[in-house]
């Protein structure tokens, strides 16, 4: 069933009170759907949806929602209610529904948990949201290296039900260092009476708890791994990070770029739950630098009044030549900044990125300076002036594709989002720079 049919038909079944057909529309859907219905639900049917579907179908559909809409349903339940529900989810889904709720709510929903529960959502809500440990799970498993291998295979039937995903299996010490990692598949098809010791891979591909998120997500990807591990600065392992873990940090953090490079702070939440205030917090800055920096382009115009007035036709041509240069240097910025967030280059890499640029620009310029010519030859401005436009255009090109090339990367060297460098600042910053190029060719080749 399409998302925009579940969603009529939930509504119409809730609307009926036809608990039944709720049920059968929630067993039948893809779990994926269910991120685009909650938010088309009235606060009235809600709370019915909640009544309707069994602890177990709830907690699924909260694991599978936004942080904030489960927090929005968990308001309308009891604190005990509420409890069970977080008690059904995997620890870190159920963290980031607790983060996302006001603290005194939060609060009085761990006191009615499990008390074990509640201390591994308490341990995880101390690390940083964008932080490896703010998105790891504490689900795993951990063996001494001293067992015999069907003695650690006794040891993975006793916890299998309490660990919803086995990917690996960890070998610590007794001070819970990690020493090793051994995969389910080599410990089954390996001898019974195999040490742990003999099996495990030593000194595994591990990330600190206080390193980034997206660092994280990029080495598991880049490694080829099914889960992480998350060790202190001690190396003591306390949980690991899965692919589906990485999937949401990878989509946030491209989110976050999108927004950067639309020139705008990232939202916090959902746009359907960003109110005006937000928005306006998120964007006044950006404008405002924006503003500041678009003002030296009147500067810019100012000094050359002299020239403008002899050739009022050079007016003709400011908003293609700055919007040309514009563009040129967002089409770089945009490509640039996703390779720099894959990894694919770095600072070391300018000179071959910027060598490659220059040749893309100038082959660009050279197209648009023969259609600048004839449009310039259209409206009869002379060919001097035509030329003058065509001329620009070129090295208008070419200097916004090296801006554009340069600037993402030495800002990534300064530790500093590449992002940042906005689509906007860009073409601010191309403006007025291209305006001094067009009078400087155009005062040298018409003798102004």
């Amino acid at each position: 069933m399409a998302t925009d049919e579940l969603i009529s038909a939930i509504k119409e079944a809730l609307a009926t009170g036809d608990q039944a057909r709720v049920l059968s529309l929630v067993e039948q859907s893809d779990p994926g759907q269910w991120p685009a219905v909650i938010p088309q639900l009235d606060e009235s049917e809600l709370p019915l949806l909640v009544e309707f579907l069994p602890e177990e179908e709830l907690s699924d559909l909260l694991s599978e929602i936004e942080p904030i809409e489960a927090a929005q349903i968990l308001r309308t339940l009891s604190h005990t209610q509420a409890a069970d529900l977080l008690e059904a989810m995997a620890p870190d889904d159920a963290t980031d529904v607790i983060d996302a709720l006001p603290d005194e709510q939060a609060e009085q929903i761990l006191i009615q948990m499990e008390p074990a529960d509640a201390a591994e959502i308490r341990e995880l809500l101390a690390f940083p949201p964008d932080s490896a440990g703010g998105i790891m799970t504490p689900g795993f498993v951990a063996i001494s290296p001293n067992l015999r291998a069907s003695q650690a295979i006794a040891a993975l039937q006793r916890v299998s039900e309490e660990v919803e995903t086995m990917y690996y299996v960890y070998v610590v010490d007794d001070e819970e260092h990690l020493l090793g990692v051994l995969s389910l598949h080599r410990l089954v098809l390996t001898r019974p009476d195999t040490p742990v010791r003999d099996l495990m891979v030593t000194d595994p591909v591990r990330i600190e708890a206080n390193a980034d998120r997206e660092a994280a997500a990029r080495l598991l990807v880049d490694r080829n791994l099914l889960a992480l591990p998350v060790v202190d600065t001690s190396n003591r392992l306390l949980g690991i990070i899965t692919q589906d873990d990485v999937a949401d940090v990878l989509e946030e953090e491209a989110t976050e770029d999108i927004e950067r490079l639309g020139g705008s702070q990232p939202l916090d939440v959902p746009y359907r739950y960003a109110g005006i205030s937000l928005l306006f917090r998120r964007r006044i800055f950006w404008l405002l630098l924006l503003f500041a920096a678009e003002a030296y382009t009147g500067t810019v115009m100012r000094h050359f009044e002299d020239e403008l007035a002899q050739v009022v036709a050079l007016s003709f041509f400011i908003p293609l030549l700055i919007g040309t240069g514009g563009n040129i240097g967002s089409q770089v910025t945009t490509t640039l900044v996703r390779a720099i967030a894959v990894g694919e280059i770095s600072l070391r890499d300018a000179r071959w990125v910027l060598a490659k640029e220059l040749v893309v620009g100038l082959i660009l310029g050279l197209v648009m300076a023969i259609v600048a010519f004839g449009r310039a030859q259209l409206l009869h401005v002379g060919s001097d002036v035509a030329f003058v436009i065509s001329l620009t255009i070129l090295a208008i090109c070419v200097w916004s594709a090296a801006v554009a090339a340069v600037l993402p990367l030495i800002i990534n060297r300064l530790r500093i989002d590449p992002a940042v460098v906005s689509a906007p600042l860009i073409t601010t910053l191309v403006d007025g720079t291209g305006l001094v190029i067009y009078f400087t060719i155009a005062k040298r080749l018409l003798h102004l």
